[in-house]
Protein backbone atom coordinates (compact mmCIF):
# COMPACT_ATOMS: atom_id res chain seq x y z
CA UNK A 1 0.00 0.00 0.00
CA UNK A 2 1.02 3.68 -0.42
CA UNK A 3 -0.22 7.08 0.82
CA UNK A 4 -1.73 7.65 -2.06
CA UNK A 5 -4.25 4.60 -1.79
CA UNK A 6 -4.65 4.69 1.97
CA UNK A 7 -8.17 5.98 2.83
CA UNK A 8 -9.02 5.26 6.80
CA UNK A 9 -12.50 6.58 5.47
CA UNK A 10 -12.89 3.05 3.53
CA UNK A 11 -14.88 0.70 5.77
CA UNK A 12 -14.43 -3.52 5.89
CA UNK A 13 -16.26 -5.51 3.40
CA UNK A 14 -20.21 -5.91 4.52
CA UNK A 15 -19.25 -10.10 4.04
CA UNK A 16 -17.13 -12.06 3.01
CA UNK A 17 -13.21 -11.57 3.41
CA UNK A 18 -12.36 -10.60 -0.68
CA UNK A 19 -9.70 -10.11 -2.30
CA UNK A 20 -7.39 -6.98 -1.12
CA UNK A 21 -9.32 -7.42 2.11
CA UNK A 22 -6.86 -7.62 5.66
CA UNK A 23 -8.96 -8.74 8.73
CA UNK A 24 -5.60 -8.75 10.26
CA UNK A 25 -5.01 -5.29 9.96
CA UNK A 26 -8.74 -4.01 9.48
CA UNK A 27 -7.37 -2.37 6.31
CA UNK A 28 -7.98 -2.52 2.57
CA UNK A 29 -4.94 -2.55 0.74
CA UNK A 30 -5.69 -0.06 -1.59
CA UNK A 31 -8.76 1.85 -0.24
CA UNK A 32 -9.28 3.86 -2.91
CA UNK A 33 -9.88 1.61 -4.94
CA UNK A 34 -12.74 -0.01 -3.00
CA UNK A 35 -13.94 3.31 -2.77
CA UNK A 36 -13.66 3.39 -6.39
CA UNK A 37 -15.53 -0.29 -6.52
CA UNK A 38 -18.22 1.06 -3.91
CA UNK A 39 -19.06 3.84 -6.00
CA UNK A 40 -19.00 2.56 -9.38
CA UNK A 41 -20.77 -0.82 -8.87
CA UNK A 42 -23.64 1.50 -7.11
CA UNK A 43 -23.71 3.54 -10.36
CA UNK A 44 -23.33 0.72 -12.78
CA UNK A 45 -26.47 -0.99 -10.88
CA UNK A 46 -28.54 2.21 -11.00
CA UNK A 47 -27.80 2.61 -15.10
CA UNK A 48 -25.40 5.36 -14.47
CA UNK A 49 -23.06 4.00 -16.59
CA UNK A 50 -21.05 6.90 -17.95
CA UNK A 51 -20.82 7.68 -14.23
CA UNK A 52 -19.38 4.49 -13.11
CA UNK A 53 -17.28 4.39 -15.92
CA UNK A 54 -15.42 7.52 -14.30
CA UNK A 55 -15.07 5.94 -11.07
CA UNK A 56 -13.08 3.01 -12.17
CA UNK A 57 -10.90 5.59 -14.60
CA UNK A 58 -10.28 7.76 -12.18
CA UNK A 59 -8.41 4.60 -10.09
CA UNK A 60 -7.42 2.68 -13.36
CA UNK A 61 -4.56 5.60 -13.65
CA UNK A 62 -3.18 4.85 -10.49
CA UNK A 63 -1.59 1.47 -10.39
CA UNK A 64 1.40 0.68 -13.32
CA UNK A 65 0.59 -1.50 -16.06
CA UNK A 66 0.82 -5.18 -15.08
CA UNK A 67 -0.25 -4.96 -11.66
CA UNK A 68 -4.07 -6.83 -10.85
CA UNK A 69 -5.02 -3.35 -9.75
CA UNK A 70 -4.57 -1.73 -12.83
CA UNK A 71 -6.13 -4.65 -14.73
CA UNK A 72 -9.12 -5.30 -12.99
CA UNK A 73 -9.99 -1.15 -12.81
CA UNK A 74 -9.26 -1.09 -16.42
CA UNK A 75 -11.65 -4.02 -17.21
CA UNK A 76 -14.29 -2.10 -15.13
CA UNK A 77 -13.75 0.98 -17.23
CA UNK A 78 -14.97 -1.49 -20.39
CA UNK A 79 -17.64 -2.96 -18.63
CA UNK A 80 -19.24 0.50 -18.00
CA UNK A 81 -18.76 1.63 -21.59
CA UNK A 82 -20.09 -1.50 -23.12
CA UNK A 83 -23.19 -0.89 -21.26
CA UNK A 84 -23.36 2.56 -21.83
CA UNK A 85 -22.91 1.45 -25.85
CA UNK A 86 -25.32 -1.02 -25.63
CA UNK A 87 -27.91 0.55 -23.02
CA UNK A 88 -27.67 4.43 -24.33
CA UNK A 89 -26.62 3.60 -27.99
CA UNK A 90 -28.35 0.40 -29.21
CA UNK A 91 -24.97 -0.46 -30.40
CA UNK A 92 -24.19 -3.55 -29.73
CA UNK A 93 -21.27 -3.98 -31.61
CA UNK A 94 -19.23 -1.98 -29.60
CA UNK A 95 -20.36 -3.44 -26.68
CA UNK A 96 -18.70 -6.81 -27.83
CA UNK A 97 -15.94 -4.99 -28.67
CA UNK A 98 -15.64 -3.60 -24.99
CA UNK A 99 -16.42 -6.38 -23.17
CA UNK A 100 -14.50 -8.37 -25.10
CA UNK A 101 -11.26 -5.90 -24.40
CA UNK A 102 -12.94 -6.55 -20.54
CA UNK A 103 -12.69 -9.97 -20.55
CA UNK A 104 -8.73 -10.01 -21.61
CA UNK A 105 -8.68 -7.59 -18.32
CA UNK A 106 -10.50 -9.62 -16.09
CA UNK A 107 -8.85 -12.87 -17.14
CA UNK A 108 -6.72 -13.73 -13.62
CA UNK A 109 -8.20 -11.39 -10.86
CA UNK A 110 -9.82 -12.99 -8.08
CA UNK A 111 -12.73 -13.96 -8.64
CA UNK A 112 -13.85 -11.90 -5.18
CA UNK A 113 -11.67 -8.71 -5.56
CA UNK A 114 -12.28 -5.88 -3.50
CA UNK A 115 -15.74 -7.41 -3.19
CA UNK A 116 -16.92 -7.90 -6.97
CA UNK A 117 -18.07 -10.62 -7.95
CA UNK A 118 -15.58 -10.86 -11.21
CA UNK A 119 -16.34 -14.39 -11.31
CA UNK A 120 -20.33 -13.33 -12.75
CA UNK A 121 -19.22 -10.36 -14.24
CA UNK A 122 -16.93 -12.13 -16.66
CA UNK A 123 -19.67 -15.08 -17.07
CA UNK A 124 -22.35 -12.60 -17.77
CA UNK A 125 -19.80 -10.78 -20.32
CA UNK A 126 -19.40 -13.74 -22.01
CA UNK A 127 -22.85 -14.75 -22.19
CA UNK A 128 -23.75 -10.92 -23.59
CA UNK A 129 -21.38 -11.62 -26.67
CA UNK A 130 -23.69 -13.70 -27.68
CA UNK A 131 -26.96 -12.82 -26.42
CA UNK A 132 -27.13 -9.22 -25.18
CA UNK A 133 -30.79 -9.50 -23.30
CA UNK A 134 -28.78 -10.92 -20.92
CA UNK A 135 -27.86 -6.98 -19.42
CA UNK A 136 -31.66 -6.52 -19.31
CA UNK A 137 -31.74 -5.87 -15.10
CA UNK A 138 -28.18 -7.43 -14.23
CA UNK A 139 -26.69 -6.16 -11.69
CA UNK A 140 -22.82 -6.45 -10.19
CA UNK A 141 -22.80 -8.09 -7.02
CA UNK A 142 -21.04 -6.36 -4.76
CA UNK A 143 -20.01 -7.78 -1.08
CA UNK A 144 -23.25 -10.81 -1.98
CA UNK A 145 -25.71 -7.62 -2.75
CA UNK A 146 -26.83 -5.42 -5.58
CA UNK A 147 -26.09 -2.27 -4.09
CA UNK A 148 -27.61 1.06 -6.12
CA UNK A 149 -26.80 4.17 -5.77
CA UNK A 150 -27.42 7.23 -3.42
CA UNK A 151 -26.74 10.63 -3.56
CA UNK A 152 -23.20 10.48 -2.65
CA UNK A 153 -22.58 8.35 -5.21
CA UNK A 154 -23.00 10.96 -7.90
CA UNK A 155 -21.66 13.68 -5.89
CA UNK A 156 -18.57 11.44 -5.82
CA UNK A 157 -18.55 11.13 -9.51
CA UNK A 158 -19.05 14.70 -9.99
CA UNK A 159 -15.95 15.57 -8.33
CA UNK A 160 -14.14 13.38 -11.05
CA UNK A 161 -14.50 14.99 -13.91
Amino acid sequence: MNDYTRDPMVGPPISGNPSGWNPGTGEWEHATLRRAVIHGVRLYNSGAFHESHDCFESEWYNYGSGTTESAFAHGMVQVAAGAYKHFDFENDDGMRSLFETALQYLHGVPNDYYGVDVLAVRTTLTNALNDPAVLEGWQIELDGERPEARPEDYEHAETLE
